[in-house]
């Protein structure tokens, strides 16, 4: 999937503030105005000058139309949401090349405050991926201990979880374990493979795994 530049840049700033929410086994990222001043700086959120209580309340409640927005069943409730994250910036396009980076579209008015400015940026973001028929790619991770949000890219739509690299290993590697264990308790069984598992002579002589095999 092709996406410019700045509209992934904003996604991934979407993303990160959707999985600062609090979960059973993890606190609040935004949890005063010490943490909302950490997220601007470590995704440089340009324009923001001193933040405040008010700030904090904004970014939060952008961060829950965020995460509506990942909850939606469709397309068509996916866009009511970014339509009243938009407006409610009151989203201004603008044409800049600050800080040495090439001409790029800010949506959110000069001035407004850190929530506006998310809201606008990331709204028009999300809205991209809705236009684009890709609604489908914001996603949650499917490990049954991980919510974390993400929006898969890959080619064919067949990304799970949030990093591969971790909640994706380990649910392998538990699948895996629980798999030597059942051929453990069972030898009997685990010494007879499966039809599906049979192993196909095919012309030439070669052999071919079952369709489970992987």
């Amino acid at each position: 999937m092709q996406i410019p530049h700045d509209t992934r840049r904003a996604l991934d700033v979407v993303v990160a503030l959707v999985n600062t929410a609090a979960e059973p086994d993890q606190p609040d990222g935004l949890s005063d105005i010490a943490a909302l001043r950490g997220f601007v700086e470590e995704h440089a959120v340009s324009d923001v000058g001193e933040l405040s209580a008010r700030d904090l309340a904004g970014v939060r409640t952008v961060r829950g139309k965020f995460a509506q927005v990942f909850a939606a069943p469709n397309s068509r409730a996916a866009a009511a949401q970014i339509n009243e994250l938009v407006a409610t910036a009151g989203t201004t396009p603008q044409l800049t090349d600050h800080d040495g980076y090439d001409w790029h579209v800010h949506y959110f008015a000069p001035g407004a405050s850190v929530g506006d400015h998310l809201a606008a940026d990331g709204g028009m973001a999300l809205a991209f991926i809705v236009v684009s028929g890709e609604q489908e790619r914001l996603r949650r991770c499917e490990a049954p201990d991980c919510r974390r949000a993400f929006v898969d890219l890959s080619r064919n739509r067949s990304r799970r979880y949030c990093d591969s690299r971790t909640c994706g290993n380990r649910l392998h590697v538990a699948a895996y374990r629980a798999r030597r264990k059942e051929a453990d308790a069972h030898p009997e069984a685990a010494e007879q493979p499966q039809a599906s598992e049979q192993i196909e002579v095919v012309q030439g002589g070669e052999q071919q795994q079952g369709p489970d095999h992987r």
